[in-house]
């Protein structure tokens, strides 16, 4: 297993993956320019990553970490993890926790003292995946569609 930050090339796979399942087929569409666009702002942002992770040669998972500077919390950086998926053929064998590992110890070495996510209320496999990583549902979210 290897994780490295995205490349332009990935765009198509990471786009796949985003659609791999219910919610994502309602969100997502074809990797089009619109993807690759929104690849090379995250790309520009030092403070966004665009992870895949590998196996056998293969992309079999991604996640975006980003990190949040705020005055809250005495001026404490926080990390967000977002877009966590794991390609069907490497569910159930440890890749997604290996990830949220791997994104949390990136925080630690940045120096965030908090890494926070969120999770559709849909998916319930995997609130139970992120609370049987520490994470707690501590926060009511919202969104507003622009």
């Amino acid at each position: 297993m290897m994780f490295r930050d995205a490349r332009r090339e990935d765009v198509p796979a990471i786009v796949a993956l985003l659609a791999d399942d219910v919610l994502g087929a309602e969100r997502e569409g074809d990797a089009d320019d619109a993807y690759l666009v929104a690849f090379e702002q995250v790309q520009a942002d030092p403070g966004s990553r665009l992870i895949v992770a590998e196996a056998d040669g293969q992309l079999a998972g991604t996640l975006q970490l980003n990190y949040l500077p705020g005055l809250s919390r005495h001026g404490m950086l926080r990390a967000q993890i977002e877009g966590v998926r794991v390609a069907a053929a490497h569910r159930g064998q440890g890749l997604g926790r290996a990830m949220i590992e791997w994104a949390i110890g990136q925080a630690r070495e940045r120096g965030c003292g908090l890494v926070q996510l969120t999770s559709d209320k849909r998916r319930p496999d995997a609130l139970r995946f992120y609370e049987s990583l520490g994470f707690t549902a501590s926060h009511e979210g919202f969104k507003l569609s622009l």
